[in-house]
């Protein structure tokens, strides 16, 4: 019996880019739940997501030339999943586009990550679920990213484009505002 070896994202996207169209299923099949799972943190409504899962992945085939295989699939897939939701929330929303950011122009040293905090990061992780939508877009990413899908700073600020110190910054602010509402509602009760 021949066993099938699953190509990994790179290797799949390398194909792709030598005109394997049937390698890009794949990607679709390792990527939809992940990224749909990453929308319902910015959106609500399924059809919502379905759709710009669809125009998703149809940009990451129409520009997989100008994927780098030299370096992670995730990262590159999830920035165009990640500027296709904020431009969803942008237009419902009718926020305009602030360019300046003083966490990117002044960005704080970030502090290592440590082993005790795995216990406390699934606490935040149940408490944040509750409050995500309180939270602007560019506090929210960072701690989705990193406490629903497991990625590391380096990995958050490639997908962001933002320096990973930067990231630590989102996250730590986001954290703060969260206990402040978490304070302030245990504290009226």
């Amino acid at each position: 019996m021949e066993q099938h070896i699953s190509p990994s994202d790179e290797d799949a996207a390398r194909a792709v880019q030598h005109g394997d169209a049937e390698a890009f299923a794949v990607l679709i099949k390792r990527y939809e739940p992940k990224l749909a799972r990453y929308g319902r943190k910015f959106v609500a409504n399924r059809d919502d997501i379905d759709d710009v899962l669809q125009d998703v992945f149809i940009k990451a085939y129409e520009h997989i030339q100008s994927y780098d295989s030299r370096r992670a699939f995730s990262p590159w897939i999830y920035r165009i999943a990640h500027n296709a939701f904020i431009s969803l929330i942008r237009k419902r929303t009718r926020e305009p586009v602030i360019p300046f950011d003083p966490d990117t122009l002044f960005p704080h040293p970030v502090a290592k990550e440590t082993a005790d905090g795995d216990i406390l990061r699934e606490e935040i992780a149940q408490e944040l679920e509750k409050h995500l939508d309180t939270l602007d877009p560019k506090y929210r990413a960072p701690l989705i990213l990193y406490y629903y899908e497991d990625m590391d700073y380096k990995a958050i600020a490639d997908i962001l484009h933002i320096p990973v110190s930067t990231v630590g910054v989102r996250i730590t602010r986001a954290k703060k505002q969260l206990l402040a509402q978490y304070e302030t509602r245990h504290d009226t009760n």
